[in-house]
């Protein structure tokens, strides 16, 4: 059942996130590649016990971690997305933190 319900919790947060991208009419692979990254990120920020108490900084914090080489990737090509990608991880990534942890699936 976690397994399950952390899946649908990343489904979401995907989806939350690529909404507003399709509708900027960002390339496919974008789109695909920031889905795939919500859908994973719930594992990674349930999966580990960082800051004890202050388990609200969690998931902000391992969501920024896992999004930075493909920030660098971007910013590249595009100086602008980098600022706005980095906001969503970290706003989405402590969403997820706060309902794993009020689910208590961390």
């Amino acid at each position: 059942m976690n397994f399950l319900l952390t899946l649908l919790i990343g489904i979401i947060a995907g989806v939350i996130d690529v909404l507003p991208m399709i509708k900027m009419k960002v390339d496919k692979y974008s789109c695909l590649s920031a889905f795939a990254y919500y859908v994973i990120l719930p594992f990674v920020i349930f999966g580990v016990n960082w800051f004890g108490d202050l388990w609200w900084l969690r998931g902000g914090f391992v969501a920024i971690l896992m999004a930075v080489p493909t920030i660098v990737l971007v910013t590249k090509e595009d100086k602008k997305s980098p600022i706005m990608m980095a906001v969503m991880s970290i706003v989405l990534g402590s969403i997820i933190g706060v309902v794993g942890h009020l689910l208590n699936l961390m």
